[in-house]
């Protein structure tokens, strides 16, 4: 609710070419309780005038030589939010008051002035205005709340999504810090590709998951110092398909990405992957990122069955392939913005093993 002192403190702007008129409207409003009155006889001012000050009523004479009333408005219209003229005209033509609401002025007064009609609609129009600034603030509060519930629910997703990798880290010691860079990997590679933030954040949050599958596979085959058999190599690549159930029945759109992530990460470009050997666009892009993302890491990390390898060793390999790995396997967009952009990846691995 509008107390009658707020409506008395608002800002009001008098905007007449005419001395006396800015005089009598002034002495007006300050003998019915207005204190915060501000006048110009120069048109070409108001618009910064309210720029500056966001005055809640400006009282504006319609005929005025070299910038009518009607010019005025126009200005205030390019500088106003959402388009809301807190403009009561003046105006002795009968004819202009309709042209002046269609510009979108709130209300007019008659000249000459009738103190009771003066009174009654700067009082009406500035109850309407301030009822008008309160809804916007209250609309303000709640966006703010919205925002900050969803940092909420973004923080509960990422806690629950590192308990889960948690639990994968128990049986491979490596996953922890690996998922964590594979966040950063994905999300630095998607921003070079030209994606949208609500893509980037997605997948900041959806690729360390890619890997959840491998809770379903046996220690003696995931951590297995020397070369898979093939039926071993079978229940490995199964962490794919296992991953994308785990997660594909969720709801929240980070699990969907996940899912279709943790199903498709090990495709490659030209076929020769896994599980169904897809190939090309048929690979959702999440996973033409994550593959990537995912054999660099592979590269540069420590495993029972081979040794660490260098930056640039890893890019060669890459890049140039070493019969294992292949250039084809990758997305040529990709690729190239990898071959572009690989220091980004040196950092996030040395800062997250430093």
């Amino acid at each position: 609710m509008v107390t009658l002192s707020a409506i008395h403190s608002a800002s009001i702007l008098i905007v007449d070419d005419r001395e006396v008129n800015v005089l009598l409207l002034e002495r007006m409003l300050r003998r019915a309780g207005y204190v915060s009155i501000t006048a110009t006889m120069d048109p070409f001012e108001v618009s910064e005038l309210h720029l500056k000050n966001r005055y809640d009523l400006i009282l504006l004479d319609l005929q005025m030589p070299d910038m009518d009333g009607f010019q005025v408005m126009e200005g205030l219209e390019k500088i106003e939010p959402g388009g809301y003229l807190p403009v009561l005209v003046i105006t002795a033509q009968p004819q202009h008051k309709l042209r002046a609401l269609q510009a979108g002025a709130k209300d007019f007064i008659s000249k000459p002035f009738d103190l009771a009609e003066v009174l009654a609609r700067v009082h009406n129009m500035l109850e309407v205005r301030l009822l008008h600034k309160e809804l916007h603030q209250y609309n303000d509060v709640l966006e703010e709340r919205v925002r900050e519930r969803t940092a909420d629910l973004q923080e509960s997703y990422l806690e629950t999504i590192f308990t889960m990798m948690r639990a994968a880290e128990q049986k491979d010691e490596n996953t922890g810090a690996h998922v964590h860079r594979i966040s950063y990997y994905s999300c630095e590679l998607a921003g070079v590709l030209g994606l949208d933030e609500e893509f980037v954040d997605s997948i900041s949050f959806a690729s360390p998951m890619h890997d959840i599958g491998k809770i379903g596979v046996p220690d003696h085959v995931l951590l297995k110092p020397s070369r898979l058999t093939p039926d071993e190599w079978e229940i490995m690549k199964g962490h794919t398909s296992l991953g994308s159930k785990i997660l594909g029945k969720g709801k929240s759109p980070y699990l969907k990405m996940g899912a279709e992530i943790a199903l498709n990460h090990h495709e490659r470009w030209d076929g020769a992957g896994y599980p169904n050997g897809k190939r090309g666009e048929a690979i959702p892009l999440t996973a033409r990122i994550m593959n990537i993302c995912d054999v660099y890491d592979a590269l540069r990390s420590k495993r029972p069955y081979k040794p660490s390898f260098d930056h640039l060793n890893a890019v060669d390999i890459i890049t140039r392939g070493d019969g294992r790995t292949q250039p084809e396997h990758f997305d040529p967009n990709i690729l190239e913005a990898f071959k572009q952009h690989h220091q980004a990846f040196h950092d996030i691995f040395e800062a997250s093993t430093a």
